[in-house]
């Protein structure tokens, strides 16, 4: 099952990545760690839908 996703930025909420995977919980691991170059600059994030 694919899962596309709403992440927001935990500092300023109105900052937010739209995303699509197949691992929703590994996935959201990766942005907060800084493997995802989109999100690398701008942790945490939290899971928004």
């Amino acid at each position: 099952m694919h899962y596309t996703y709403i992440l927001k930025y935990v500092p300023n909420p109105d900052q937010s990545y739209i995303g699509y995977t197949s691992n929703l919980k590994q996935r959201l691991e990766d942005h907060n760690s800084g493997k995802s170059s989109h999100t690398s600059k701008f942790k945490p994030w939290s899971l928004e839908f």
